[in-house]
């Protein structure tokens, strides 16, 4: 069988997904076509219903609940690993509801946890998250909220760190930061459904058996081409959560579509409502 799936360019995506495209793993008579795009792409791309399987933003996923359901494995959560908002030099956090914002993407899990943070600034432009960076240092903007790499870039760039958006999601929620999972189209034989999360979790056992080898496939793709970078980025966004959401992560997924819903005058998904492939 044959399935279209999207994930990002950036090291955590690679690394979990190079066994099972590049076929060092049994993929079981499954093949793939794959799709590498930054999230906020996937993100919108999912809400059309795009793809049979892609990563998303955990932000976007309350909109795509109706036709696409959570994968247990292949996703990025856990604690310390939530996008920081930087400036070109120190600024109070009160100031920021006058600031001009550059966000990676309107969908994304850090612009719902900026929003949650400072739900008074409204002066948000949404770009690509590769291209934030230069955007405070031109000026283009007074803030950005980073992600990805360039969590271990800014300060070499002689960016400041305003807030870090994840610990103000922790010591409000006490729950890990949800950032990005992998989703499947709604309607697929439930013993198919759990093969293609077996597999992706299969993937990920074997890049974390060899690691801290690089696969060739994830520094081809990786935007900032230093090793030490590429672990660092790894070591921060692929955890046990990756391999399995558990119980820690679940809930923490309850609660960021309990937040979502509260912020939007909505009435939450429950637990049991929601529909999680393991």
């Amino acid at each position: 069988m044959h399935f279209s799936l999207g994930f990002s360019p950036c090291p955590n995506d690679t690394f979990i997904f190079d066994a099972l495209i590049n076929k060092k793993i049994d993929t079981e008579g499954l093949s793939f076509d794959i799709f590498l795009e930054d999230v906020e792409t996937l993100n919108q791309w999912a809400m059309q219903g795009r793809l049979d399987i892609s990563k998303i933003s955990y932000g976007v996923l309350p909109l795509v609940l109706d036709r696409y359901q959570l994968l247990d494995a292949g996703g990025a959560l856990g604690k310390g690993v939530g996008p920081l908002l930087i400036s070109r030099q120190p600024l109070s956090p009160a100031l920021i509801r006058d600031c001009r914002i550059a966000i990676p993407g309107e969908r994304t899990t850090a612009h719902l946890l900026f929003s949650l943070a400072f739900p008074e600034a409204s002066n948000k432009e949404f770009m690509i998250f590769s291209g934030i960076e230069d955007a405070v240092l031109s000026g283009a903007a007074d803030c950005g909220v980073i992600i990805h790499e360039s969590r271990f870039t800014y300060q070499q760039k002689g960016l400041v760190k305003v807030m870090d958006l994840g610990e103000f999601w922790e010591k409000t929620t006490e729950a890990p930061i949800p950032l990005g999972g992998i989703v499947l189209r709604k309607g697929r034989d439930a013993v198919l459904a759990g093969k293609i999360n077996g597999l992706i979790r299969k993937s990920l056992e074997y890049a974390f058996s060899r690691y801290p080898q690089l696969p060739d496939y994830v520094k081809n793709h990786a935007q900032e081409m230093d090793e030490r970078v590429m672990r660092q980025h790894i070591d921060l966004y692929v955890n046990e959560h990756s391999l399995s959401l558990g119980k820690e992560g679940r809930h923490a997924v309850q609660t960021l579509l309990k937040t979502y819903a509260a912020a939007h005058s909505q009435e939450a998904v429950d637990a049991q409502t929601l529909s999680i492939v393991s």
